[in-house]
């Protein structure tokens, strides 16, 4: 875990504090001298035992994941996000949890967004924001923007339903999906559409989830692609539940499953967010 995870969001982590009567007591010089001659005794056998680093040599992969609002458990998702992507690829994490409160926390606006040049230095950025009713089309531009120079991104569940009170499509546009409500939560039957596809190769092919939301997609925009849907129990019309979207040359990942720590605490789920991070970050 970073150090900015810390700097920017101490939510996640407890903090201990050591007591001065815990502290240890100053050796004296001959133990010192003694302890000096044991630690380089042992120092050989410290880096026998050091496991080797699987990425060794791996340029990391720098990534922005921004997060809070309405309805979800945003640490315990982003704890999970880095902890089943830390044995597949070498990622420096920075993260950004604000939520403003249960009265206004569909109107949060990220203050990370206002920074002129939001997302330089990143090679992704993992957006899992819940924002429903920020309808201020100039704050939004400056959040997409950040994407317009092909910057990739993981958008997952709310993120899809983030600035829909937005009359103007530049949100919609990036994700690849037009959403506005979803259906009651239910165990939700995941139909791949493209095998082939490197997200969908050897997926399962008979994964039901746990109790879930499906999101009713009005509209897939022109460069996004399916790559699993689900038909809905009540009306019997098929909604894309994971597609990627192709945004000023960068790469989209996108599902809307992960309403709940059900479907988060499940493998399968998991490993759809590990393939569609190392996809767009073209880390296959």
């Amino acid at each position: 875990m970073s150090k900015n995870l810390t700097r920017i969001c101490p939510a996640i982590l407890a903090v201990a504090l050591l007591l001065p009567e815990a502290l240890p007591q100053a050796p004296s010089a001959g133990s010192q001298t003694a302890q000096r001659e044991s630690d380089a005794q042992a120092e050989p056998d410290r880096r026998r035992r050091r496991p080797p680093d699987p990425f060794a040599g791996q340029k990391r992969i720098r990534a922005l994941v921004i997060t809070g609002g309405c309805c979800h458990d945003y640490a315990g998702e982003t704890k999970i996000l880095m902890d089943v992507m830390a044995s597949q690829a070498p990622v420096d994490w920075t993260v950004v949890l604000e939520t403003e409160g249960r009265a206004t926390w569909t109107t949060t606006k990220a203050r990370l967004y206002n920074q002129p040049k939001w997302s330089e230095g990143y090679d992704i950025v993992v957006h899992n924001e819940c924002y429903a009713n920020v309808d201020d089309a100039g704050f939004v531009r400056k959040i997409v923007a950040g994407h317009n120079g092909g910057l990739p991104a993981v958008v997952i569940h709310c993120a899809m339903h983030s600035y829909r009170a937005l009359e103007s499509d530049e949100w919609r546009e990036f994700l690849g999906v037009t959403t506005r409500r979803h259906t009651r939560q239910h165990r939700i039957a995941v139909q791949v559409k493209d095998a082939n596809h490197p997200v969908m190769k050897g997926f399962p092919l008979d994964w039901v989830t746990p109790m879930d939301e499906l999101y009713v997609v009005q509209k897939l925009w022109p460069g996004a692609k399916p790559l699993a849907s689900a038909v809905d129990p009540e009306t019997g019309t098929e909604h894309p539940l994971a597609w990627t979207n192709e945004y000023h040359g960068g790469r989209v990942f996108g599902t809307t499953l992960g309403h709940g720590a059900a479907t988060w605490d499940d493998p399968t789920f998991q490993d759809l967010l590990v393939r569609g991070f190392k996809w767009a970050v073209d880390r296959q």
